[in-house]
């Protein structure tokens, strides 16, 4: 942003991406990767769960937070994606977005904001069709990429094995 003015950036985002993969009707994974969005506090428009970073937590550990707040669900952080810089709407206050994928490992039936959230898990494209903000879009691409890329990689390295270590996976 080169506007000639000086911006301070003094509020942190942590969002996550929590993902998994379906399982088939035996019980194994499937490569049909899934998303959860969640709707806004304030309307229904679809996200990913995102808040404030306390200083006594580290960016991974906001990001879990607030997906165990707002959606209800428990796994692990990994490798950030990357980060944004964007403007909130409703204050015009510069922030700074951090993205985490969330490999989901539990759903929670019962969570904090369970009564102020809808929570729906969904494809990419229809993730991406419905999620409110650019930058979460983009942090989706990446995400999926990344995951291709993975895939790709064992692949080529485990040919005869993959499909045994996935479902192995899966069972955990």
């Amino acid at each position: 942003m080169n506007d000639g003015k000086t911006h301070f950036f003094n509020f942190d985002d942590c969002s996550c991406i929590p993902y998994r993969y379906k399982s088939s009707s035996d019980g194994t994974m499937t490569d049909d990767l899934e998303v959860l969005v969640i709707s806004s506090q304030k309307c229904q428009k679809m996200m990913f769960p995102k808040g404030g970073w306390e200083l006594d937590e580290s960016r991974e550990e906001a990001a879990l937070r607030e997906s165990l707040e707002e959606a209800g669900v428990l796994g692990n952080v990994e490798c950030e994606l990357g980060k944004w810089d964007f403007i909130s709407k409703s204050h015009g206050t510069f922030y700074e977005g951090y993205m985490f994928p969330l490999l989901v490992k539990e759903e929670l039936d019962f969570w904090p904001e369970q009564n102020l959230r809808q929570r729906t898990w969904m494809n990419v494209k229809e993730a991406r069709d419905v999620c409110q903000h650019w930058w979460m879009k983009e942090a989706l691409d990446i995400l999926v990429e990344r995951l291709n890329s993975l895939k790709q990689q064992n692949e080529q390295n485990y040919p005869n094995i993959c499909s045994d270590l996935v479902a192995k996976i899966s069972s955990l």
